[in-house]
């Protein structure tokens, strides 16, 4: 395998730059360009590998990569907009904890990304009297997130895990204690977060408040429509089936919903332009960093890494890159520190390292909005209906760092210390 030029990940790191500051210090400048500096630095890196490199190979991955992660992404945002859930609104902190926690066990049945994009909006309507950051920063953590660490469904980097030969109960048999004690503490900390804030608000003026005294399900054909895009994450043959399934069922979801359920959850191609402009740059640009994770990934975790070492490393990696393609590099840089290339063998010889891995994957991508396909859509689709969303810097400096290393701390402590 060729070297990696460092350099060839600055175009990577611009762009993180830019996606975390632009936003916080002209973001008046960065709303009508972002998408010229997203694909700008893309068509560079695209360049320099079609012309320069003439890798058409992982040119070519990459771009793969990136139209069954906006396939999957576009199809759940159509499908979940034409499925209208009226809640009651003057939700209490008790009522709240009550939602995360289907939501988190809902991850793991319709994966993170499709429970996310379903119940970001009910959610929303919930706490439309009280809207605070604390709500959309938890429903990342728990719903779009740490949830879904129990089924191969729930997140990306289990299910390239399941298609790599991970047997599909071996998640659930093995993360569950991690999972109780990480929602469980996660759950707490957002009852006592949201029981000040309830107590605050109390006592201050607030918006117009809306009351809705029956709940409402309607459009519930597209339930339908979700259950095709789930079946057909599991299609792997013949080439781009799985999307074509998927595009099929956005468009058949589309024209069976009434104008009146999208007009009542406000929906528009806003959100879902927004995360394609992003993401096209950020699955340009992120090839060299893979490459070059994978090819120190020795010397980055040392002779004979603990569980831990994996944990905090396969994390670490996770919250700024696609955690998906990091389980992978990490599931790869082990088989070959250990020599064993059967991954039965390995997980019977080494399952708490590849537990670490797994879990590490899953729960770090919740630290920023790149962490994991539907942190950004949640965060954009709650801008989008009036909802305070903390920029990029405000998530890890305000949530991410108080919040949320607290609880992976514990899971380090209590699972993979040494």
């Amino acid at each position: 395998m060729t070297a990696v030029n460092p350099l060839l990940i600055l175009p990577f790191a611009l762009l993180l730059c830019a996606m975390a500051f632009g936003p916080v210090f002209v973001p008046g400048w960065w709303a009508r360009h972002y998408a010229k500096v997203a694909l700008g630095l893309g068509a560079v890196m695209a360049g320099i590998y079609f012309f320069g490199l003439r890798d058409f190979a992982s040119l070519g991955h990459a771009a793969r990569e990136y139209f069954s992660f906006i396939t999957l992404i576009g199809s759940l945002f159509v499908v979940s907009g034409g499925i209208e859930i009226q809640v009651k609104s003057d939700a209490t902190p008790s009522a709240n904890v009550i939602f995360l926690l289907i939501g988190a066990v809902a991850a793991n049945f319709l994966g993170t990304t499709g429970a996310a994009m379903l119940l970001i909006r009910p959610w929303l309507r919930m706490n439309r009297n009280r809207p605070a950051a604390h709500h959309v920063v938890f429903f990342i953590f728990l719903v779009a997130n740490v949830g879904g660490c129990l089924t191969p469904i729930g997140d990306p980097p289990l299910f390239l895990g399941f298609l790599e030969g991970v047997p599909f109960w071996w998640v659930a048999k093995n993360c569950w204690p991690l999972w109780v004690t990480a929602v469980g503490l996660l759950v707490a900390l957002f009852y006592v977060v949201d029981k000040l804030h309830s107590a605050r608000a109390a006592g201050q003026p607030g918006p117009d408040r809306v009351s809705e005294q029956n709940w409402k399900f309607d459009g519930l054909q597209n339930l339908f429509f979700l259950a095709v895009i789930l079946a057909a994450v599991l299609v792997a043959h013949p080439v781009f089936l799985r999307e074509s399934l998927m595009l099929g069922a956005a468009v058949g979801s589309w024209f069976t919903t009434k104008k009146s359920i999208h007009a009542a959850n406000g929906f528009n191609f806003h959100p879902v332009n927004e995360v394609a402009l992003l993401f096209a740059g950020i699955f340009a640009t992120m090839p060299p960093a893979l490459a070059w994770l994978q090819q120190h990934a020795d010397s980055l975790l040392g002779r004979n890494p603990s569980p831990g070492i994996l944990y905090w490393g396969a994390g670490g990696l996770s919250g700024v890159l696609d955690n998906a393609p990091t389980y992978l590099g990490f599931l790869s840089a082990l088989r070959g520190e250990t020599g064993v290339t059967d991954l039965p063998s390995l997980l019977d010889q080494y399952p708490a390292h590849v537990l670490a891995i797994s879990v590490g994957a899953v729960f770090f991508g919740a630290a920023t909005y790149l962490g994991n396909g539907p942190n950004f859509m949640v965060k954009t689709v709650a801008g989008q209906q009036g909802a305070p969303v903390p920029s990029f810097v405000e998530f890890i400096w305000k949530f991410s760092l108080p919040c949320l290393l607290p609880v992976l701390m514990l899971v380090w402590r209590f699972f993979f210390y040494s």
